[in-house]
């Protein structure tokens, strides 16, 4: 291998400019290195790989531009090894030396996984020496997807950036925008020369820009708007499947719903038309899945087989909408950023072709540019417990990416408050505000939990906030709803959709976590799989904190006031003579209605509360449960007070 340019030495060939907004820009002198041909792609040796990808050309601009500017920032196209390359090249030219440490942040648990493995083969260590992983609580993701988490993330390494000089930062993404980056990490002022060095590093961001390796991708448009995008994919595929000899297929959908949904699909076809669909392997990629579902996804195709992996990525398709301190989770066209990004997933390594299920006029004319960010578009109570959890209490001052507006910061301070998650001084209360920051959940679930352990009732609430983190436990879809909802009743508990939950995991437990039992009841196997892995983690996280466990045994009462005690907030009453069962919040008196996927659906009791809302044509609650409205006054009486009799306000 040729050897990388080492910190100290002469400088590259290469041209290094300030651009016209006062970054620095890295031009590639004459002699620069070359990429080798992607055209010959086969079984080379690891290190002929390497220097296949784009990214290698670069190594030795990156290591100069890492030796001499604190922040840099890469934008490398899909496929042209930023990811995988750049931590080794790091390692390779010492900066690893003295026990300094390489992170390298992910977006999901699954890519954490797969890029940790790669970068151990490539350097031919056994994962867990040198190279390891570590999945955080606060996940982070990669900076095209703009998600809190990223937001939070890089706020944090620009306060620690400025008490840490020999801290050096690399963005590397594939659609960020590198100029309103570079700004963020900018100075506030403006320096003069030579006041823009601090011991030799520059502040100023330096900006590199990597072509990828991907191969031609051929798009195709819909002609006409589709009317079900979930039977317009699956018919797609199985186009695909009839007209091309090889290659396997990847379909993006918004949800688990649609994925379940799809999956449904496909098995009535194999059953049905075996010699059309003949040689298909449908694998479900979503994040509710258990691990070692998601990475049957990275096994090698069989041959005379073709692997169809339909996934989603909640980040680029949804919304979540602000009403009433309420989340609601709206299905909302993604950018035309995420759409070429999703294409260059056809061409990493041979041409492909790009199927989108929308016409081209739509793209051009109707979607975004770019992405909302999330910070902008979502609510903020997770994102101030992080901050808060973090040391930082100053949230209002917090230096964003994108900042979020002070109203919605506002508001999630008051829902912390009202849970009693923070005090009057907005710090976290103790025990609670410190118990509710370890507990990776949503912080009215946490709290739920934390009431359960005084309740006496924790291991049922900590199986039903396991429930609540995946996104349905039930398998349902066109053609079999009938028989769906037939099953659901073996199950459906008077009290609702939570001790619902509870039965169907007590037969799923007697059943010895069989895919069997799940098949014959309607229940997702996957999902099950998942609740139980949630529930042994929610169990130690418990211990940690020093919740007590214990089961209440069928005294379902306390379980429904340990639910309450987190989601009073979301309490709601029957409008009085309602012939279509319109409830009205108690907070806000916001219109809404039991979804039909709860065990309540037309059961229409007179007080509820839910977790979470899902807007179509109506607003419609999901996961609801009975309740007594004096517990409401018992759990908050800070939030909730008896206006007129039987009338809470």
């Amino acid at each position: 291998m040729a050897q990388f340019w080492k910190p100290g030495t002469e400088k590259p060939d290469a041209q290094v400019v300030d651009d016209e907004e006062g970054g620095v820009l890295f031009i590639p002198g004459s002699n620069s290195l070359s990429s080798s041909s992607s055209s010959g792609y086969g079984y080379a040796s690891i290190e002929k790989q390497r220097q296949r990808l784009p990214v290698y050309k670069y190594r030795n601009a990156i290591l100069y531009l890492v030796e001499t500017h604190a922040t840099t920032i890469i934008v490398g196209e899909t496929g042209s090894g930023k990811t995988t390359q750049i931590p080794q090249y790091l390692i390779e030219a010492g900066w690893a030396a003295g026990g300094r440490l390489i992170a390298c942040t992910q977006p999901r648990r699954l890519a954490v996984q797969a890029v940790s493995s790669r970068v151990a083969q490539e350097m031919g260590v056994k994962l867990g020496d040198q190279v390891g992983y570590t999945i955080s609580v606060i996940m982070v993701d990669e900076a095209h997807e703009r998600s809190i988490s990223t937001d939070i993330l890089l706020g944090l390494l620009k306060k620690i950036q400025r008490r840490r000089p020999e801290l050096r930062l690399i963005i590397a993404s594939a659609t960020i925008e590198a100029k309103s980056m570079a700004d963020f990490f900018r100075p506030r002022k403006k320096r003069r020369e030579p006041e823009n060095e601090e011991n030799g590093l520059k502040v100023e961001p330096a900006i590199l820009s990597v072509e990828g390796r991907g191969f031609n991708v051929q798009i195709n448009f819909a002609e006409e708007p589709v009317q079900d995008y979930v039977q317009a994919a699956v018919s797609t595929v199985l186009l695909i499947h009839e007209r091309e000899s090889t290659g396997d297929v990847l379909v993006f959908l918004t949800g688990q719903d649609d994925i379940d949904a799809a999956v449904h699909l496909f098995n009535e076809e194999i059953q049905t038309n075996r010699k059309h669909s003949s040689g298909l392997v449908v694998l479900p990629l979503y994040s509710g899945l258990p691990r070692a579902d998601q990475e049957l996804v990275f096994t090698p195709t069989a041959r005379g087989k073709r692997k169809v992996v339909i996934s989603t990525n909640i980040a680029e398709t949804s919304l979540t909408l602000e009403i009433s301190d309420i989340e609601n989770l709206v299905v909302a066209p993604i950018s035309r950023a995420s759409a070429k990004q999703r294409a260059g997933r056809a061409g990493r390594v041979r041409p492909g072709k790009c199927y989108r299920l929308y016409t081209e006029e739509y793209f051009h004319n109707h979607m975004s540019n770019e992405g909302i960010p999330e910070i902008q578009r979502s609510n903020l109570v997770s994102c101030v417990i992080q901050l808060k959890a973090l040391g930082i209490d100053n949230i209002l001052g917090f230096d964003w990416p994108a900042s979020p507006s002070p109203e919605a910061m506002i508001r999630a301070l008051e829902v912390l408050y009202s849970l009693g998650i923070l005090d009057d001084d907005a710090k976290l209360t103790s025990p609670t505000g410190f118990q509710v920051a370890e507990i990776p959940l949503d912080p009215m679930i946490s709290k739920m939990i934390i009431a359960s352990s005084q309740l006496g009732c924790s291991e049922e609430i900590i199986t039903i906030a396991a429930a609540l983190s995946v996104q349905s436990i039930w398998i349902s879809g066109r053609g079999i709803q009938k028989e769906s909802d037939e099953a659901k009743l073996r199950f459906a508990a008077a009290e609702g959709d939570h001790v619902t939950f509870l039965n169907v995991y007590k037969g799923f437990h007697q059943s010895r976590k069989s895919s069997q039992w799940c098949h014959k009841n309607f229940v997702n196997y996957h999902a099950m799989k998942k609740v139980v892995e949630v529930r042994e983690q929610l169990k130690r996280v418990a211990q940690r904190i020093g919740l007590v466990l214990k089961s209440c045994e069928s005294d379902m009462q306390v379980v429904k006031k340990a639910v309450t005690a987190g989601f009073f907030a979301n309490a709601c009453r029957l409008e009085p003579y309602s012939h279509d069962g319109m409830y009205k919040t108690l907070r806000g008196s916001e219109e809404v209605y039991i979804h039909p996927s709860s065990v309540l659906f037309r059961v229409n009791p007179k007080w509820v509360i839910f977790n979470s809302l899902v807007s179509t044509d109506r607003k419609y609650m999901r996961n609801v449960m009975t309740i007594d409205p004096s517990w409401l006054l018992e759990a908050a009486p800070h939030f909730y007070q008896l206006q007129q009799p039987n009338l809470l306000h």
